[in-house]
């Protein structure tokens, strides 16, 4: 049996606004399509003789325990920026027209409606109208850009409020009918299919179809008209126990993130040593960590960027460096840990002793390759395939990190209760990291996720992580199987 010790640590995380956001670490461009964060400009730096941090360039798990990024009066500074955008004139059309000039006024103020979340008329009528140029030819890249994010932002404000957004509604259908990207028209199914009838779902799957006879060969249209039957016709779980019974590759770590299908409630992490043993505590109780993976736009599925953390498996390769304090925001104080999709370049060896495959082609033998990583009776098992075409859609950068922001940062957090204090992200997973008023680290996972995989791997842990969601039926016979280890 395997043991961990944390010391003394009490056991008591985004994506980047791009238009002001340079982002100055390789090995952090998590921002660009995984996690959630802030304009560089806001965030402060620690200048004072009470609490002053050069930078956070620590591997290490013991915390700084008090920092000025993280008081109340620094992150109100912030909260308070992204409030103020909220103001009819920054919605008007004729004050901000889609131009090149705008681009990145419409950028700025979409990541603020998606963390403010509000609600008014003026703002719907923007968002529609940037989502209706979905249809539009000609558009440059930073046009296209805005697009998506309105697509993002548009779901997750229909999704909260279906019944209050006719207006997005109607653009979201238009785009079914209009848009010129396949991606785009996926989304905007998506969105309306998670609160459509059966019958209605149904006669919009069958208009995507045609419009789209190749539609199968697509990899937005047929991930997400599976998943949408699927909404109607729910595939069968195979055996959980059978899939944390196995063994991906020996010798390595396995760490597995339980989760229900409802994001807004907190997975738990238990984890595998390299005999493929559970690690438990000193006093004997399973090792177990609860994470986040709720994305900041609910509702968003796991194929599009800034969704929902997908589902199956992930490459694990050691840690990155949290810079410095102007990453604290989004990041927390801690190191991150990789993790790494299929297709996604930069892993050393997602596929076990293919040595031959190259840092920039790191993936061969197409699904089926894929399949063999898994026990028999999950091969055609489609929510567990989820990574492997999240990669191939271009997905990447997801981490396990902490976070910098208040838990009340981002409004919608309130309505989910059961994961209050764990932020959201657009794709990676989040651990606690609690700060009092005066910057004081209350309470933070991240130190005892770098010191278990550590204390397994050594400084450059390498292994797998497997997200998978349990029926609620299941869960308990899969809490009496744990406890059996």
């Amino acid at each position: 049996m395997f043991y961990v010790d944390y010391g003394n640590v009490d056991q008591c995380g985004s994506m980047v606004n791009l238009g002001n956001y340079v982002n100055r670490i390789t090995g952090l461009a998590v921002v660009i399509a995984c996690c959630v964060g802030l304009p560089a400009a806001l965030s402060a730096k620690a200048n004072t003789a009470e609490i002053v941090v050069d930078d956070l360039t620590r591997n290490g798990t013991q915390p700084l325990t008090q920092l000025l990024e993280a008081t109340t009066a620094v992150r109100e500074l912030y909260a308070q920026e992204q409030r103020s955008q909220i103001h009819p004139k920054n919605y008007s059309l004729s004050r901000y027209p889609f131009t090149a000039d705008h681009q990145t006024h419409w950028q700025t103020l979409l990541w603020s409606t998606g963390v403010v979340e509000p609600r008014a008329p003026y703002i719907d009528q923007s968002v529609a109208y940037l989502i209706a140029q979905a249809g539009s030819h000609n558009l440059s890249s930073a046009q296209r850009h805005t697009v998506e994010m309105a697509l993002q932002v548009g779901t997750q404000l229909y999704l909260s409020d279906p019944a209050a957004q006719p207006t997005i509604k109607q653009a979201f259908l238009d785009t079914l009918d209009q848009a010129h990207s396949t991606k785009w028209v996926a989304m905007a199914f998506s969105a309306l299919a998670q609160v459509d009838t059966p019958q209605q779902r149904k006669r919009l799957s069958d208009r995507i179809r045609q419009r789209f006879p190749n539609w199968h060969q697509d990899l937005y249209l047929k991930t997400t008209l599976h998943d949408i039957a699927a909404l109607d016709r729910a595939p069968v779980t195979p055996p959980v126990d059978e899939l944390l019974a196995w063994t991906i590759a020996p010798d390595l770590l396995h760490m597995y993130v339980l989760c229900s299908a409802d994001r807004g409630e907190l997975c738990q992490a238990v984890l595998k040593d390299r005999s493929g043993q559970f690690v438990r505590e000193a006093d004997g109780q399973l090792w177990s960590v609860p994470l986040g993976l709720r994305s900041l736009h609910s509702g968003l599925s796991w194929n599009f960027t800034r969704g929902e953390t997908p589902q199956g498996i992930y490459r694990i390769e050691g840690t990155i460096p949290q810079p410095d304090t102007d990453y604290f925001r989004p990041y927390g104080q801690f190191a991150l840990v990789q993790l790494f999709v299929p297709h996604e370049p930069g892993t050393k060896a997602f596929l076990p002793g293919r040595t031959d495959l190259k840092v920039d082609a790191p993936w061969s033998g197409g699904l089926a390759a894929y399949q063999t990583l898994l026990p028999p009776s999950w091969r055609t098992y489609l929510p567990i395939q989820q990574t492997y075409w999240a990669g191939k859609a271009g997905r990447n950068y997801f981490r396990i990190h902490g976070t910098g922001e208040a838990s009340d940062f981002f409004s919608n957090s309130r309505r989910y209760p059961a994961s209050e204090g764990w932020n959201p992200t657009i794709g990676c997973l989040s651990a606690i990291e609690i700060y009092d008023d005066a910057g004081r680290l209350q309470r933070a996972d991240m130190p005892k996720i770098l010191g278990a995989l550590t204390a397994i791997g050594g400084d450059d842990f390498s292994g797998y992580l497997v997200v998978v969601e349990v029926p609620e039926t299941d869960m308990l016979n899969l809490n009496e199987y744990l406890d059996s280890f």
